[in-house]
């Protein structure tokens, strides 16, 4: 099992959870080159790190991302108190705020034996697995990210965002999982791209208010089931 420490920032601005996700980041792959050309026997890893979060309302837009599936201009962004990032995660333009679960896995994915897609797919079954707790059926869609409900219906809807940025075997950015999130916010926006899919969350589906400490809890230790993560709540 590997050592994980993992942190709840609780609500944090966007900018502010970036800077420190980087600083995690520099250090996992600073100490990933420095035990590069050591034997097996003297290798010493930092500590991998699982961040959770929620963010004030902010849409973010991927290396790939293309601005017009922003629907606001700046002006009107600031009268719905929102804030926008270009950032350097893949994919398109996502929206965080309130009632969302965000997931920065700061990863030495080598250690855990994962390639990127083996990394996502299993990031993806975690989310699956928790929300099968909730009596919900989830799955992955081919061509995208993330996890979606009914992909066989015109109903198709994503409750969870994938996106991550990955550079000499360690990760960064994550997941952004809906469950009291206030839907009406992708309406300003063409989710990852998307025009003719629909989003959705916990609460939307379940019809009523989870708890969501008790969700988080729960995605927690499917995440460290799945990765095999021995983890230290800091």
């Amino acid at each position: 099992m590997n050592k994980t420490i993992f942190r709840d920032l609780g609500s944090i601005d966007y900018k502010e959870a970036w800077d420190y996700q980087e600083n995690l980041f520099q250090e996992v792959l600073q100490s990933r080159q420095q035990n590069a050309d050591l034997p097996v026997d003297q290798k010493n890893f930092s500590d991998n790190y699982l961040l959770f979060c929620e963010h004030p309302h902010v849409y973010t837009l991927g290396k790939s991302g293309k601005e017009q599936n922003l629907l606001l201009d700046m002006l009107q962004l600031q009268a719905k108190e929102a804030s926008f990032h270009k950032i350097n995660r893949g994919g398109d333009i996502t929206y965080h705020g309130p009632g969302q679960i965000v997931g920065y896995p700061i990863l030495n994915l080598e250690l855990f034996d994962m390639g990127i897609k083996k990394y996502i797919d299993t990031l993806e079954q975690a989310v699956i697995n928790c929300i099968a707790d909730y009596g919900i059926q989830g799955t992955r869609l081919e061509g995208a990210t993330g996890v979606w409900l009914d992909i066989d219906t015109p109903r198709v809807r994503k409750i969870c965002a994938i996106g991550v940025r990955i550079s000499r075997w360690v990760s960064m950015h994550g997941f952004a999982f809906n469950v009291n999130t206030d839907l009406k916010y992708f309406n300003y926006i063409n989710p990852c791209g998307f025009v003719d899919k629909g989003v959705t969350s916990l609460q939307k589906e379940l019809g009523k208010e989870l708890d969501i400490e008790e969700v988080k809890h729960n995605l927690k230790n499917h995440i460290a089931n799945l990765f095999d993560m021995k983890l230290e709540i800091d």
